[in-house]
């Protein structure tokens, strides 16, 4: 068995990572390749599923979902062609709510046409389910939708750090930093199924935690 004892592992553990994720800023400006396919299926690969958990926590369908993801990308993709998106002049988070926000209500306002469904229900604090989403969001400027992408948007921002510390840590570091920490497993369990000692729960812990938090610091500043 590998020896991960603190008395072997070096002060750094981060590694060179060849082929690492790259930075938001360092992504989106690949896009202006248009024939760079590997960078928009990162950039898919990256936003589609949050842009869909978006939607359907708007209130939405699966299906009307998949069409707002379908919608935004195809938007983001003509601004960035058209050159109105520019990453030292703007958050891309704003930039992709604005895409995201629009394809929204438009779904919205599809349903309440097709259905000819009463959008406008009493709100009730306690229940917020009773009202319609759309009443939820219907000011594209409104608070609402804006919370709930900030809330998406810093799970989001977890997600993407900890794909990188995956990739500048050693496994085993990460196997006991998330069995630990974010599975919850209590010190016991990760000694006995991982075969390891306390002082290297804890030193995963400390490590790979600054790391993350660092990670996660960075793509929130990207977002300023």
């Amino acid at each position: 068995m590998e020896d991960d004892t603190p008395k072997d592992i070096p002060e750094d553990i981060v590694k060179e990572a060849s082929g690492g994720i790259p930075t938001r800023k360092t992504l989106i400006e690949r896009l202006d390749n248009w024939s760079d396919w590997s960078s928009w299926d990162e950039f898919y690969r990256t936003y589609s599923g949050f842009v869909f958990h978006v939607a359907r926590k708007s209130g939405l369908s699966d299906d009307e979902s998949s069409d707002v993801v379908q919608e935004t990308f195809i938007g983001v993709a003509k601004n960035l062609q058209k050159k109105k998106f520019d990453t030292s002049l703007g958050s891309f988070k704003s930039f992709l709510l604005n895409q995201a926000r629009w394809r929204i209500l438009d779904q919205f306002r599809r349903r309440k046409k097709q259905q000819s469904r009463e959008a406008n229900l009493h709100f009730d604090e306690t229940e917020e389910r009773r009202t319609a989403p759309i009443e939820r969001c219907a000011d594209p400027n409104g608070m609402a939708l804006e919370k709930l992408w900030d809330k998406e948007w810093q799970d989001q921002v977890m997600d993407i750090a900890l794909r990188r510390v995956r990739a500048l840590v050693s496994p085993r570091q990460f196997q006991i930093f998330s069995c630990y920490v974010l599975k919850g497993w209590s010190p016991e369990r990760v000694k006995k199924e991982l075969g390891v000692n306390a002082a290297q729960v804890y030193l995963a812990k400390h490590r790979v935690g600054r790391i993350l938090k660092r990670e996660a610091a960075r793509l929130s500043s990207e977002d300023q």
